[in-house]
């Protein structure tokens, strides 16, 4: 039978999986309830060299022992080998994360919840795991279209065991978590002109999920016994709610609230906002930030880019200190102005990276660039848009080109002859870029690239230091786009 071992940290898969191989091996057994006897037809054979060819260690050193590890911090083509492995009985036993019952269907006949104490960042503490997470996770087990039987274990401490119990045979309401964005949705609202003063924020609010839950457990909602009798459909805690929001809007100057006749009206921060989904504190943040700055330099507006509320999951972890370090010193031209243990410094460190196509080799650093990079551009967007509507066209055009430079992956001191990179020798750019790294004077690269088409051939082949190459590279000169 298969066994899927669920653990709380990426790290605990493979000291989980270590610790079972291990054991295993002492008792002398780990050829028979993980190897097993290889055949001819034994489907292990077909993932030998895809698993060698790994770059994850870790998986290849796992699967050797018939057992694999899965969580967000692989690669993607790594962990689908897994759960192509695990799915066609390769491996027998599967260590991974709660993600992965939320998001993939992979069947195994037992599954094993090892520990139910869930750090949550939060609160600073640990909490307890989610009933809706531990009734997913047993989904795992026994399905009747892949299986007959199934087998689902909770290892737990006995202080938890009674509330798991009770739980397990209750059914679980899902809550809404609605009130923490809010304020967000409402200026969404607002900016589509669905909502455009208290009243209708409070009818808008009586149609959503948090009302129905509101009124049907509405002590989880901080509505007590005596409000909920003299205010039966919850109309006080709704209005109090979008007061809330609308004052925190106001304050952050997303929208503009007449608290006498409670008319909303959309500013351009908001509107901002709500087009690129940036969240309030962010812009809180980015006015406090920009306003401190009369003339920003590239590094402080990296900076400011780097705090906002949406980077804030990216995670510091010790062992990752090492490389993020010598990334920064390798690989990042514009100065960071924050530490790499906080999570701004650690962002703009691999925000560079990024920009500068340098190698990352651990595997959690490579998802949190992947994730870094995936919402920069949007967050770039909206700051050049907020200084431009804010009148600051010098902090603008640094965000657009910033912008620019991530989307691209070319930072905007380079040379444009990068498009070209798997055409041109490196030599090219090296006698085109400007030797002072980050430079104010902006594009002074393009038009240095745009001048060789004055010259001849042979000089600029003598002045890029290719020789042979000197109407190759007037070729992809007059790609770029310029205007005569």
């Amino acid at each position: 039978h298969q066994v899927m071992v669920f653990v709380h940290s990426r790290k605990g898969t493979g000291t989980t999986a270590k610790a079972l191989a291990e054991r295993a091996a002492m008792n002398g057994e780990l050829e028979r309830l993980f190897i097993g006897d290889e055949g001819e037809d034994d489907v292990r054979t077909k993932y030998i060299e895809r698993a060698e060819k790994s770059r994850n260690r870790e998986l290849t050193e796992h699967f050797r022992n018939g057992m694999g590890i899965h969580h967000a911090g692989m690669l993607r083509n790594d962990r689908r080998l897994t759960e192509q492995m695990f799915n066609d009985g390769a491996i027998k036993v599967l260590c991974c994360t709660a993600t992965l019952a939320w998001g993939i269907n992979l069947p195994a006949h037992t599954v094993i919840i090892k520990g139910t104490d869930v750090y949550m960042p939060e609160k600073g503490t640990n909490v307890d795991l989610s009933i809706l997470d531990v009734q997913q996770i047993f989904g795992r087990a026994g399905r009747p279209q892949f299986d007959t039987s199934g087998d689902a274990t909770l290892i737990t401490s006995h202080d938890a065991m009674a509330r798991y119990l009770d739980k397990l045979v209750r059914s679980t309401p899902i809550e809404s978590n609605f009130i923490k964005q809010l304020a967000d949705h409402m200026n969404a609202e607002v900016v589509g002109g669905t909502v455009t003063n208290i009243q209708e924020a409070i009818e808008w609010l009586r149609y959503t999920y948090l009302h129905v839950r509101m009124c049907r457990n509405p002590l989880a909602y901080g509505v007590g016994a005596s409000q909920l009798e003299t205010d039966p459909t919850l109309r006080g805690r709704c209005e109090e709610l979008i007061t809330e929001a609308a004052r925190l809007l106001d304050e952050r100057k997303m929208v503009r609230y007449n608290q006498q006749s409670g008319n909303l009206a959309v500013t351009n921060f908001g509107r901002v906002a709500s087009h690129f989904y940036i969240r309030n504190q962010s812009v809180a943040t980015f006015n406090e930030m920009i306003g401190k700055r009369k003339s920003p330099t590239d590094a402080d507006l990296c900076h400011i880019m780097c705090c906002a509320d949406e980077f804030e999951n990216i995670r510091v972890r010790a062992e990752e200190l090492d490389e993020v370090d010598r990334i920064k010193k390798e690989t990042c031209p514009i100065k960071t102005l924050a530490p790499v243990e906080e999570f701004s410094g650690k962002c703009n460190v691999l925000l560079q990276a990024y920009i500068s196509r340098a190698r990352v080799n651990s595997f959690t650093l490579i998802s949190d660039t992947n994730y870094i990079a995936s919402n920069a551009g949007r967050v770039a967007r909206a700051l050049f848009e907020m200084c431009l509507k804010n009148g600051r066209a010098s902090a603008a055009l640094k965000f657009l080109r910033l912008a620019k430079s991530i989307d691209h992956r070319i930072w905007w001191f380079q040379s444009p002859l990068r498009h070209f990179e798997s055409e041109l020798k490196k030599n090219v750019y090296v006698a085109l870029e400007d030797q002072k790294v980050a430079s104010e004077d902006g594009y002074s690269t393009l038009d240095r690239a745009i001048s060789l088409l004055d010259m001849e051939p042979n000089e600029v082949g003598q002045l890029c230091h290719c020789f042979r190459d000197g109407e190759l590279i007037q070729k992809f000169v007059r790609f770029l786009p310029r205007v005569e």
